[in-house]
C-alpha cells in the first residue's frame, strides 16, 4: 500500500449507513444474498475475474463477521501487512509466519487465491536492517536470503507476489531507498529474478500507486518494465494500487490506455489496492458515497473491458479496518462495507456492474 495523503442506485434499498466518524458496535452482517441474489465473488468468479481484499490479520481471528463476508464476497485474499519484511523477519535469523500462514490457511480453505505483499519495499523494515550500515555483498545476501525464504515458504501457494514496491517516486525517478543505496538499481532485477527461482510458477508484479492513468509517474513504470523485460527479467505484470479519492481519481480513459500499453508489453495488470476515500468530497454523506460508487464502477469496468486485467482487488473491504483514517487523521468511509459490514452504494454499483454485459476492448 502507499503512504499518500490524499451514483447513486436508482431502485435499489440501501442498508443504512454509517456516517464516517461514527462510534459503533460489530453488527450482524446484512443477508447480502437476500438483497442482491448474488455475491461479488459469484458474479465475477462467471467471468474468470479475481476480485479481492486486502486482509487484516488480527480481525480475520478475532471477528466471525470479518470472516464470513470476506469468504462470500471475495475469490482472493492479500495480506494487508503479515508478509512484510518487518512482521516476517523481526531478526536477521529469526522468521515469524503465523499470521501470514494463518491467511495463507484462510484462502486455501475458502477456496480463494493469494497474492503475496511484499517482497521488496522501502517501508515497514526492522530496526536491525535499517540502523546498520551494510556492504553491497552483505544487502544482497540479506535480500536474496529473504525473498528465497518467503517465496519458498509459500511455493505453490501464492498466485502471484508484488515483488517490488514504489520504487518510483512521484516524479519518476528511481526512489532512494536501502536496497538503491548499498546494492543499487539493479537490485529490482536481481529481487525478480531471486522470486522466480524460489517459485516458477507464481506470477511477479511491480506495484505502485499514482501511475494508474497517463503521466510522468506512470511513463517511468512503464519505462522501467519494458527495460526488465528486455533484459529478460521474468515480470509478468503491473499491480495498479488506485489509492484515490473523489476528487484525485484518474479518468476511466486514461486507465484504459495505460492497461492497454501494459498489454502490448505483454504484461497482465491486477488493480491491487483499491479505496476511494470521501473526506475532500463536497455535498453530503449520501452524495458523496454515490459518487464514490460510480468511480468504483468506473474502475471496475476498465478492468472487466480488458483483456490483460485479471484481478480487482481492494485494500480492506469494510470501513472498521480502513488504514485511512488513521494515517490522514480525518474519519472516512473509503471502503465498500460499512463498519457494521453493511453494504453501501459502491457495493451495490460493483454488483450491478458484474451483472451486465461488458465487451472487451480491440
Amino acid at each position: 500500500m502507499s503512504l499518500l495523503t490524499v451514483g447513486g442506485l436508482t431502485g435499489l434499498c440501501f442498508s443504512p449507513l454509517v456516517i464516517p466518524g461514527e462510534v459503533t458496535t460489530e453488527e450482524t452482517p446484512v443477508n447480502i444474498a437476500q438483497t442482491t441474489t448474488a455475491s461479488l465473488r459469484s458474479l465475477a468468479t462467471q467471468r474468470g475475474l479475481k476480485i479481492g481484499a486486502a486482509v487484516n490479520a488480527l480481525a480475520l481471528q478475532n471477528q466471525p463477521n470479518y470472516r464470513q463476508t470476506l469468504a462470500e464476497q471475495f475469490n482472493l485474499v492479500t495480506p494487508e501487512n503479515a508478509m512484510k519484511f518487518q512482521p516476517l523477519r523481526p531478526t536477521r535469523q529469526g522468521y515469524n509466519f503465523e499470521q501470514a500462514d494463518a491467511i495463507a490457511t484462510f484462502a486455501k480453505n475458502n477456496n480463494m487465491s493469494l497474492r503475496g505483499h511484499t517482497l521488496v519495499w522501502h517501508n515497514q523494515l526492522p530496526q536491525w536492517l535499517t540502523e546498520k550500515e551494510w556492504t553491497r555483498e552483505e544487502a544482497i545476501a540479506i535480500l536474496r536470503e529473504h525473498i528465497h525464504r518467503v517465496v519458498g515458504h509459500y511455493r505453490g501457494q501464492v498466485m502471484a507476489w508484488d515483488v517490488v514496491n514504489e520504487a518510483i517516486t512521484d516524479d519518476g525517478t528511481l526512489r532512494d531507498t536501502i536496497w538503491r543505496r548499498t546494492i543499487g538499481s539493479d537490485y529490482i532485477e536481481m529481487a525478480f529474478r531471486w522470486a522466480h527461482e524460489a517459485d516458477p510458477d507464481a506470477q511477479l508484479f511491480y506495484n505502485d500507486y499514482g501511475g494508474e492513468g497517463r503521466g510522468r509517474k506512470s511513463d517511468a513504470i512503464y519505462s522501467l518494465v519494458e527495460k526488465l523485460l528486455l533484459k529478460g527479467v521474468p515480470i509478468h505484470g503491473v499491480g495498479l494500487q488506485m489509492h484515490v479519492g473523489l476528487n484525485s481519481a484518474p479518468s476511466p480513459q486514461a486507465v484504459a490506455n495505460n492497461i492497454l500499453r501494459l498489454s502490448e508489453l505483454g504484461l497482465d495488470v491486477h488493480i491491487t489496492e483499491m479505496d476511494v476515500q470521501i473526506q475532500n468530497g463536497t455535498g453530503t454523506t449520501e452524495e458523496r458515497l454515490a459518487e464514490q460508487a460510480k468511480i468504483y464502477r468506473e474502475m471496475l469496468k476498465v478492468c472487466l473491458e480488458a483483456k490483460n486485467c485479471k484481478a480487482f482487488v481492494t485494500w480492506g473491504f469494510t470501513d472498521a479496518y480502513s488504514w485511512i483514517p488513521q494515517f490522514t487523521g480525518n474519519p472516512d468511509a473509503a471502503l465498500i462495507f460499512d463498519k457494521n459490514y453493511q453494504p453501501k452504494p459502491a457495493f451495490y454499483s460493483l454488483i450491478e456492474l458484474l451483472r451486465e454485459p461488458v465487451k472487451l476492448r480491440p
